[in-house]
């Protein structure tokens, strides 16, 4: 059976490993995302009556209102929460719907439940796509001002099979250099000299 997400064969899975994986990652990085956004209300070097970025034009108050209007629609809490309650209810049809229980306390919940997604859920490769999708919103919300530079390409092997993620990388100023489709860390002096030795000439 083909992954859902990537294509590839998965066996009899609905998500192969490496995209279980990622996945996994991604449902550990949405809390944080999301509670760093309250940092990017207020635009840097902005002050009252300076321009920000969002939607329309002419005076505007000093808060980044694309990002007001994110926190204010709930929506990451609201679409993971919804993914909880239908996996739920086709794993254990018997039970009554989940309360709402907070975004950390939903994605801890589908994280360890993840297994069972990846082989038994149907709508595992739909699932997938949303919570990539929230991810990518939360970090170009956060990321708004800030304009990365490419880093080459990610060279951490993924898999027992030896794959190579091979995502492009984009350094922001001041922060670890991070794959954020393998979650891949490249922190110290030696990560940074294996990841320019094992560039491919085209990118080196």
């Amino acid at each position: 059976m083909a992954c859902e997400l990537c294509g590839d064969n998965a066996g009899d899975r609905y998500l192969c490993e490496r995209d279980t994986v990622i996945l996994a990652r991604h449902l550990e990085d949405l809390p944080q995302l999301h509670d760093e956004l309250v940092l990017h209300l207020v635009p840097s070097g902005g002050g009252l009556g300076a321009p920000v970025t969002g939607r329309g034009a002419g005076p505007r108050s000093p808060v980044n209102e694309d990002v007001l209007d994110f926190m204010q629609t709930a929506r990451t809490t609201e679409v993971v929460h919804a993914r909880r309650v239908d996996v739920q209810r086709v794993r254990w049809p018997q039970h009554s719907s989940p309360p709402p229980s907070g975004l950390p306390a939903d994605c801890r919940w589908l994280g360890m439940e993840l297994e069972w997604i990846a082989t038994e859920y149907p709508a595992a490769g739909e699932m997938a796509r949303e919570v990539h999708a929230l991810r990518r919103e939360l970090l170009s919300l956060g990321a708004e001002e800030e304009r990365p530079a490419r880093a080459g390409l990610c060279v951490a092997v993924t898999d027992d099979q030896g794959t190579v993620c091979g995502a492009v990388l984009e350094r922001l100023p001041g922060r670890t250099l991070r794959c954020r489709w393998c979650g891949t860390a490249y922190r110290t002096e030696q990560d940074l000299m294996l990841l320019a030795h094992y560039q491919p000439r085209a990118t080196a």
